[in-house]
């Protein structure tokens, strides 16, 4: 069974038991928040630092706000498990807890979104518990989304080589079966941009082909925001290696 909520998407609309809770939350200010980003690609180069008082407060809503909506999504998770512990099926179930996407709040002074190449646009939850999965256990190998499919094809008995999917099955990892030399050490990040082929009436000096302009001109997507790239992690490199589809 696949479960897929809105929640956090927006428009972030809290259940109204809900809607007082986290108010004095903000959005994290890690050390990259409201800094310019002087050395990226030009569409986080061209973000307005400091960041105005408008969009700091939008953004700080929002990441309130998100949390708001995600106590629904804890409730929902509390029902199912509770409902396979009554069936007495839950010391036979697999449960995946994972997204589709990261999301920045002001990192270099970008307001809010998820489009671009770094950390916290690419990293995603991911937290399972089932059959022979010891708890409070964390990997460091790197797992991406690609990979949800074969694993639970190989928890169904599947035979994994048989079939012409790109992922691998991260099983052997959750029960301890698998080291870090036998695992991969890179994963492939992309992304194609979108803009519109009109400018902003807001920001004509930025010309056509941005999408996701703020009020105070800072678009957080365009055309040529379309990136590859190789993440590596392994014991003698962690980095990221990206290519634009542009001349930069």
């Amino acid at each position: 069974m696949m479960v897929s909520t809105p929640a956090p998407h927006s428009p972030w609309t809290a259940a109204p038991q809900y809607q007082d809770h986290f108010n004095d939350t903000k959005a994290p200010r890690d050390p990259n928040f409201n800094v310019h980003g002087k050395d990226k690609h030009w569409l986080i180069r061209q973000a307005k630092t400091p960041m105005t008082n408008s969009s700091v407060q939008f953004l700080d809503n929002a990441f309130r706000k998100r949390w708001q909506t995600l106590l629904s999504v804890d409730d929902l998770v509390e029902k199912i498990v509770k409902k396979l512990e009554v069936r007495a099926e839950l010391e036979n179930t697999y449960i995946f807890f994972t997204s589709d996407n990261g999301y920045h709040t002001g990192q270099f002074s970008l307001p809010l979104d998820k489009r671009q190449l770094y950390e916290f646009d690419i990293r995603v939850p991911l937290m399972v518990r089932g059959p022979n999965i010891k708890p409070n256990q964390t990997s460091q190998m790197p797992v991406a989304n690609v990979d949800l499919g074969p694993t639970i094809l190989d928890i169904a008995g599947y035979n994994v080589n048989k079939t012409q999917m790109d992922g691998m099955s991260f099983l052997p990892i959750m029960q301890g079966k698998m080291n870090s030399s036998s695992w991969r050490t890179d994963i492939l990040v992309e992304y194609e941009g979108e803009g519109r082929n009109v400018s902003d009436p807001a920001c004509p000096l930025l010309g056509p082909g941005v999408s996701e302009c703020f009020p105070d001109c800072v678009c957080e997507d365009s055309y040529n925001n379309t990136y590859a790239c190789v993440r590596t992690i392994a014991p003698s490199a962690n980095l990221q290696y990206c290519e634009f589809d542009d001349d930069e």
